[in-house]
């Protein structure tokens, strides 16, 4: 199953300066629930903003066109090569970033959005529409001391 994975506001921003916009420890503990164990796939600069590099405990492969080395992931140079790479029932994760969800958003099965209840002032990376997608699970949170906004967990299926 192909997967892409995001945190996203009312209007589909997910970053700013090459970082996330949204500090959610309970999106980063789904995050880190829902890819362990499995293939994370990623652009370079995705990459270059993991503050420790590579995750552990995932296979983490990066689409670049450079020839650079990435220390702890494979690297291809698209994404014709990188699912060549993959096994049968391989369950595979898209990161990030915004280039890439929008350039494969067409291969996902499904899309695990944490939809956060907040219009950010400065966001220059964005999610790209999903209205046609069709919510499979909806999990509501208030906001509390350690979440600054009212957030949900979507699953989306075509």
């Amino acid at each position: 199953m192909i997967s892409m994975i995001a945190a996203v506001a009312r209007n589909r921003a997910i970053g700013y300066k090459n970082k996330l916009i949204y500090w959610l420890p309970n999106d980063l503990k789904r995050f880190k629930q829902l890819t362990t164990g499995h293939t994370i796939v990623m652009g370079r600069r995705t990459f270059e903003s993991l503050p420790k590099g590579a995750l552990p405990n995932r296979r983490n492969c990066v689409l670049t066109r450079s020839t650079a080395t990435l220390p702890g992931c494979e690297c291809f140079r698209n994404w014709e090569e990188f699912i060549s790479s993959c096994q049968p029932g391989e369950d595979i994760y898209i990161i990030g970033g915004a280039s890439l969800y929008k350039s494969l958003i067409d291969k996902a099965d499904r899309l695990c959005l944490t939809e956060i209840d907040d219009t950010p002032q400065e966001a220059d990376t964005f999610f790209p529409d999903y209205s046609d997608w069709h919510v499979a699970t909806k999990e509501a949170h208030p906001k509390d001391e350690r979440h600054a906004f009212e957030y949900a967990f979507v699953d989306y299926v075509r």
